[in-house]
């Protein structure tokens, strides 16, 4: 444990406590637009569809847009990409919330759903991708590297924990809307700081030939963002069973902790990877990581209680974030650094799209076959996943690395 405390506080120096604490805040409205677009988008429309409809809409946005962030990130560098970014959605969202007060017609929220999710600045993959360029840069061995992942993956898990809480929290005291505007004001600070921070310099753009020059990826990249897709329909799938479930148990307002719990142990799995012995090399873990993932979702098919739901939701949280901060950590492994930005934005717009189409499928399949039906989706796809990380096996890049170095410490430039 000492060693692991000792670990983190490595990562931290890397770039210096404020920027965690940064990219934390700019990444929490991620968390709180989607639900917040629904709960408000209902209130003020009256319309569960209409609802639905946006946010579908926004998760469209930012699935489709959230890699061409990225790849802008790479070729100009983070600072311009995710102060426009930043800027453009704070105003989106903003006007996603003044459009549904004035109770406008379904396209045109549609419409600006899609500009907010699409306009999203991918604070959460730049950090990792940040981070961990400048942990290369500074010598880093590749067990610092994957505790960087630990803690970048351990900071999102908080965020989509502490996110829909605090839209819940500010619906039932006042209204969504109140919600939404918090998350655009966040976006505009934090965003802003997080693209102004001086780290975002030490994140150098790629070259013109090299950005030419790379044309294709190791095929493996593909199957680690489809297995991201298929982690997104398991969160998908798991909240429309847990939903279905405590609706049927009568206790509705317990679906939203329940799910809380899964995040909270995930993000303390988290934490404790970069405890895992550096002998353990990333395609075993990602390989036992897919293996808990299927053995640990079965018995979600044959819970029947509240007390038994949340037993096993817990104990599965355990492989999420080890089986997330494994495929980013063979990512970082395998894609050339002129496109890691790119690569990260893909794996998390993965989760999003996922995570959306799943819970409209097996949101619907709950309503004729309960529970279980919304949960098969979820067994089906760690399955999934296991099949591709035991048949995949992914090579490390041959694209050079920056050369370990030292240069002057920034990270006392906060």
């Amino acid at each position: 444990m000492p060693g692991t405390l000792r670990t983190y506080r490595s990562v931290i120096a890397l770039t210096g406590p404020v920027l965690p604490v940064v990219s934390f805040l700019g990444r929490l409205p991620t968390a709180m637009c989607q639900l917040g677009s629904l709960l408000l988008v209902a209130e003020t429309s009256g319309s569960l569809a209409t609802a639905g409809l946006v946010g579908g809409a926004l998760a469209a946005g930012q699935t489709a847009g959230g890699p061409l962030l990225g790849r802008a990130a790479d070729r100009h560098g983070q600072r311009t990409v995710v102060l426009v970014a930043a800027l453009v959605n704070a105003v989106a969202v903003a006007a996603l919330v003044f459009a549904s007060l004035d109770r406008v017609g379904t396209l045109p929220l549609a419409l600006v759903g899609a500009l907010a999710g699409a306009s999203v600045p991918q604070v959460g993959p730049l950090a990792r991708t940040r981070s961990v360029a400048i942990a290369r840069r500074n010598g880093a061995d590749e067990r610092l590297v994957g505790a960087v992942l630990s803690f970048e993956g351990t900071l999102d898990e908080v965020s989509f924990v502490l996110g829909p809480a605090l839209v819940g929290l500010a619906a039932a005291v006042a209204h969504p809307a109140a919600a939404l505007l918090a998350a655009a004001g966040l976006l505009a600070v934090c965003g802003t700081w997080f693209a102004l921070h001086p780290t975002a310099s030490r994140v150098r753009p790629a070259s013109r030939a090299a950005s030419s020059a790379t044309t294709s990826l190791p095929g493996a990249v593909y199957a680690l963002r489809t297995a991201m897709v298929l982690q997104g329909a398991m969160f998908g799938a798991s909240q429309a069973g847990i939903t279905a479930l405590t609706d049927r148990l009568g206790r509705p307002e317990q679906a939203g902790l329940v799910y809380a719990a899964m995040g909270v142990m995930s993000a303390a799995a988290g934490l404790a990877t970069a405890a895992v012995p550096e002998k353990v090399t990333l395609t075993a873990r990602w390989r036992v990581a897919t293996a808990a993932l299927v053995v640990l979702s079965v018995p979600l098919l044959l819970v029947a209680s509240l007390g038994a739901l949340y037993a096993v939701v817990i104990v599965l949280g355990v492989a999420y974030a080890p089986h997330l901060i494994t495929i980013f950590a063979l990512t970082t492994r395998i894609v050339p650094e002129n496109r890691l930005a790119e690569s990260m934005a893909f794996l998390t717009s993965g989760v999003v799209g996922g995570q959306a189409l799943a819970l409209a499928v097996s949101g619907r399949l709950a309503e004729g076959g309960g529970a279980p039906a919304a949960f098969a989706v979820a067994v089906a796809a760690a399955t999934l996943c296991a099949v591709l990380a035991w048949t995949v096996r992914p090579a490390p890049s041959a694209a050079p690395r920056p050369a370990a170095a030292t240069p002057p410490d920034c990270a006392r430039s906060t």
